[in-house]
């Protein structure tokens, strides 16, 4: 509930601070008292339009803060959790609006600064404003479907529909996922095709390019290979003169100076040491020299070979690895595209399956919807009836999705209040045909019914009672005095049979100070309050005959509550 609205520099407001209790508040005063701007600071506080003309004269901003207080379960907290307003376990809420004629406007949510757009997403949520010029909820087609399915208390079998239609809209989201993918490999296969076959057929090896690199200069210059390995022969093992030779002579000069020095032991070592390694490179040259031979048809198959290799390493990814890789990737590919017709089946089927169990349960919620609608068309008939609109109608109509799309988020059905105030006038759209003391008797009907089901805790209406009197004012009050049961319920009001059934009584006055126009308001005491609902009856004079009927009537919806 609305529990302090402090204002400061709003219209004729100079300074203004006032508290609120649970109840029905009524708000009275005479004609240009400035009741009124206590409604609009409110509606500017849940995301109103905002004009430096509300600005007080002379000032160069307005200042308008409410305090409000939520049940701990009420769903609007986890919204501002979620956001980043509100800690676990809070319940308050400290809404601030700054007014500048420079433009430089601030919002703030409890003590943080916040887009004015998130108090709009609030304030649906947090109060609602019925009056003869603007009505904040319940002319919406989505609003009209919460309406109904809260009559209906059809919020089980509403989310097992949103649990049912996001399951199909995850499948159907799938599929035309699966749907573009493959269309669009598709287009792509026969390039996909191409490029694996011509790797494919290549034969590729890993690291064969670089085995063809070394074999290639062999064959490019055998000749010469040839010559020079015939000389490294002859020069380590071919006759007296080959370095194997001489190291055998060397071998056995050691030996015999080993025989007379010990000392020169090592030397016969180091000789022996020598001559193992040189006969085996002997032995490596001489089997190399038998391999190398002129071979021009290999020396072009090699060639060939890199040519088609390099091309292929040029066109599918600068090596021989990254095009093996791209072809494992293409098999991949083409894998998939060879099963996409079995998953785009199975896919299909689910996606079948998903949408019969939805329409199982769009067709259950529209049932019930329909038989909501036909009880909530009786209730606000017999509530008009009691408010003097006998002569108007009221429905409910239920109506099939049209279009492409045969489900939404809330169902198949659209939802619409429609009105008629004179006989013999067809039903229209509630919204578009209602006067604005017709809407606002209409928002009463809805709002006593819904009382229960609504979650909004502070309900203003803004003199809903024009033009109405005696008996349906007395009505008028009751209705409103009941809504106070489940919601705040704030009333800006002229008639004493409203006033006299209120838990609290405002009276909202003009006073000049200082030259200058300033609005307060202050909370009646019993005697001031029975005072001022005199006033109302009597008018300018009030007689002891207009006090005893404001005693009475204040007593007797007393002995009501």
């Amino acid at each position: 509930m609305l529990t302090e609205l402090r204002i400061s520099n709003f219209g004729v407001i100079e300074q203004l601070a006032v508290t609120f209790g649970a109840g029905f508040i009524v708000l009275t005063g005479e004609t240009g008292a400035g009741k009124s701007l206590l409604i609009d600071a409110v509606t500017l506080l849940v995301g109103g339009r905002a004009s430096t003309d509300q600005i007080r004269a002379q000032a160069e901003e307005a200042e308008l803060e409410a305090a409000c207080v939520l049940t701990p379960d009420h769903p609007l907290l986890e919204l501002l959790q979620s956001k980043g307003f509100a800690r676990a376990g809070e319940t308050d809420i400290l809404i601030r609006r700054v007014i500048s004629r420079t433009g430089r406007n601030r919002t703030y949510l409890n003590g943080n600064l916040c887009p004015v757009h998130l108090l709009e997403e609030l304030g649906g949520a947090l109060v609602d404003v019925h009056g003869q010029h603007e009505q904040q909820s319940l002319l919406s087609p989505s609003a009209q479907m919460d309406a109904l399915d809260a009559f209906g208390r059809l919020h089980a079998l509403r989310q097992d529909y949103h649990i049912a239609h996001k399951h199909w809209q995850d499948r159907v989201a799938e599929l035309e996922s699966m749907t573009a993918q493959i269309a669009q490999r598709r287009e792509r296969e026969d390039l996909l095709r191409f490029q694996f076959q011509e790797i494919t057929d290549a034969g590729i090896e890993a690291g064969e390019d670089v085995r063809l690199d070394q074999e290639r200069p062999r064959l490019m210059h055998s000749q010469q290979l040839g010559e020079l390995s015939d000389q490294l022969h002859e020069m380590l093992y071919a006759g007296d003169q080959g370095v194997l030779s001489l190291l055998a002579g060397a071998r056995k000069l050691t030996s015999r100076m080993e025989s007379v020095d010990a000392t020169t032991i090592e030397w016969t070592k180091t000789v022996d040491d020598a001559v193992v390694p040189l006969r085996d490179l002997a032995e490596q040259v001489r089997r190399y020299r038998d391999q190398v031979e002129a071979n021009p048809g290999r020396l072009l198959e090699i060639e060939q070979r890199l040519d088609r290799l390099h091309r292929l390493i040029k066109k599918y990814g600068g090596s021989l690895d990254a095009v093996l890789t791209l072809q494992e990737s293409l098999r991949v590919q083409l894998a998939q595209l060879d099963d996409a017709g079995t998953h785009l089946q199975e896919l299909t089927r689910a996606v079948e399956k998903g949408a019969f169990s939805l329409r199982d349960v769009a067709e259950r919620l529209s049932r019930k919807r329909l038989e909501a609608a036909k009880k909530l068309t009786v209730q606000v008939m017999k509530e008009l009836g009691a408010l003097r609109m006998e002569r108007t109608r009221f429905g409910v109509e239920v109506s099939r999705l049209s279009g492409d799309a045969p489900f939404s988020q809330t169902g198949q059905d659209t939802v619409e209040f429609v009105f008629s105030a004179n006989p013999g006038e067809p039903l229209k759209p509630l919204a578009k045909v209602a006067s604005g003391g017709e809407l606002s008797r209409v928002m009463l009907a809805l709002k006593t019914i819904l009382a229960e089901s609504d979650r909004v805790p502070v309900l203003i209406f803004d003199e809903v009672d024009a033009g109405v009197g005696g008996a349906v004012a007395e009505v008028m009050g009751a209705r409103l005095r009941s809504l106070s049961r489940h919601h705040q319920v704030l009333c800006v009001t002229h008639l004493p049979q409203v006033a006299s059934q209120a838990h609290a009584h405002y009276l909202v006055e003009k006073q000049v100070r200082h030259n200058r126009t300033v609005t307060q308001v202050r909370l009646l005491s019993p005697d001031e309050q029975e005072a001022e609902v005199a006033r109302m009856l009597a008018g300018v004079t009030v007689t002891k005959n207009a006090r005893a009927a404001a005693a009475d009537m204040i007593a007797s919806a007393k002995d009501r509550r």
